[in-house]
């Protein structure tokens, strides 16, 4: 595991208050062509309500886990489950034999879209096909796809997102796929992020069989699973990350939830620390180690150093400009989100200020600098299109944006990897 950790700037005031923060990019390496992949243990919950008709949704979807499951091998299960307003098993959980996938591909056919969408149901007995045969050698997820609204049974985000979150303590991780324009784009992503998985938004129907390929792909390709990175942190000193990660402190260590880590995937986070006040000259260690369920990362424990030291030396000290700007996307994204939530409200006015007050604040550190200043100049621009009424289409677009920039996946929520 490659880390590299560095502190927007190293001196901190001796009167106490000074707010640092840390960039935290990370490095896994590709998985060694001679290791044996974990057993998977997947299901398929797929959403069959009447609005799956329209663009040959459902058609698609048959497609996409045709694809998929010619990615797992006789040593992984698998199950299916479809939901409208009733929820059918349509594969009980199952060793993925030629035979049994050839079943589910043969039943898939029979299925035609209908009825409402009872989503939660649909899941937990999905979330239960994977439980039945979940241990701590198995990569468990459910890969759970809609394109509407939960209008049936469980329908709370926060509810659903609590439920996912106390499945994830038991080894079972839930991914979701929204897609078209009449999803709920928040009560997804808030059931991945309980779940431990991802969220995707598939505005075009074509794209279906790829985003439900590459999610699997990515499952099957975990190396480090329940990844952690934890902080010893002095007397006096908090911190906590700005990205969207579960995390909790306990004594003087925070421990920080990234969970499963892909082969050759890189990961940044970033984190805000605050100082209390000391003496001038004297310095403070704040340790970085990485963990996982398995012990598979090696990672030798590090520390990243702050010095103490008088106001004038404070205001002159150098910037670390990469760090900056990476402090600035995450205000930006956060921006963003608070925004698009002010937006969706009709509170048009205090969306606008969020990002202008945001674009601001960007520039009063940039100075010069390029990046900074252009990051500033997008945010203000957007502060026109947050003004006004947006389109469905639009609003997710946005959305998952910025989840996608908080999260540190790429354009279409995809785990980053080097460039080849």
């Amino acid at each position: 595991m490659k880390a590299d950790i560095r502190s927007d700037r190293n001196l901190i005031r001796t009167a106490g208050g000074s707010r640092r923060y840390a960039l935290v990019k990370l490095t896994v390496p590709p998985a060694p062509s001679s290791m044996e992949r974990a057993p998977a243990n997947i299901s398929f919950v797929l959403d069959r309500s009447g609005s799956m008709h329209g663009d040959r949704k459902f058609e698609l979807v048959r497609e996409a886990v045709d694809r998929a499951l010619g990615l797992l091998r006789e040593g992984d299960r698998f199950s299916v489950v479809v939901y409208d307003d009733q929820i059918e098993l349509l594969m009980e959980s199952t060793p993925a034999t030629a035979e049994a996938r050839q079943a589910a591909r043969a039943r898939l056919e029979r299925i035609s879209p209908r009825g409402s969408t009872n989503l939660g149901k649909g899941w937990l007995l999905g979330c239960e096909q994977v439980a039945f045969f979940c241990n701590d050698d198995v990569l468990a997820k459910c890969l759970l796809m809609t394109d509407g609204l939960a209008n049936v049974g469980i329908t709370d985000a926060d509810e659903l997102g609590g439920h996912a979150a106390e499945l994830r303590k038991r080894g079972v991780l839930t991914s979701t796929f929204g897609v078209g324009a009449d999803f709920d784009e928040v009560l997804l992503q808030k059931m991945a992020d309980g779940g431990g998985g991802h969220s995707y938004y598939i505005q075009n129907a074509l794209q279906i069989p790829d985003f439900l390929a590459s999610e699997l792909g990515e499952t099957l390709e975990v190396v480090a699973r329940g990844a952690s990175l934890r902080l010893t942190l002095p007397p006096d000193v908090t911190a906590e990350p700005l990205n969207p990660y579960t995390w909790e402190r306990s004594g003087d260590t925070v421990a920080i939830a990234l969970g499963d880590l892909v082969s050759g995937q890189e990961l940044s986070l970033v984190l805000e620390f605050r100082f209390p006040a000391g003496e001038s000259g004297r310095k403070l260690s704040v340790g970085f180690a990485l963990a996982d369920s398995k012990g598979a990362l090696d990672f030798p424990p590090v520390t990243l150093d702050w010095t103490f030291a008088d106001h004038a030396s404070n205001d002159r000290q150098a910037r670390d400009r990469t760090v900056d700007a990476a402090v600035a996307e995450i205000f930006a994204a956060r921006a963003r989100q608070e925004a698009l939530e002010q937006n969706r409200r009709g509170d048009y006015d205090a969306a606008r200020l969020t990002l202008s007050r945001t674009a601001a604040r960007i520039r009063r550190y940039a100075g010069n600098d390029a990046i900074l200043n252009d990051i500033a100049m997008r945010v203000a621009a957007d502060s026109r299109e947050y003004a006004m009424s947006m389109s469905k289409l639009r609003m997710k677009t946005r959305f998952y944006e910025a989840q996608y920039a908080l999260r540190d996946r790429d354009t279409e929520g995809k785990s980053k990897k080097p460039r080849t």
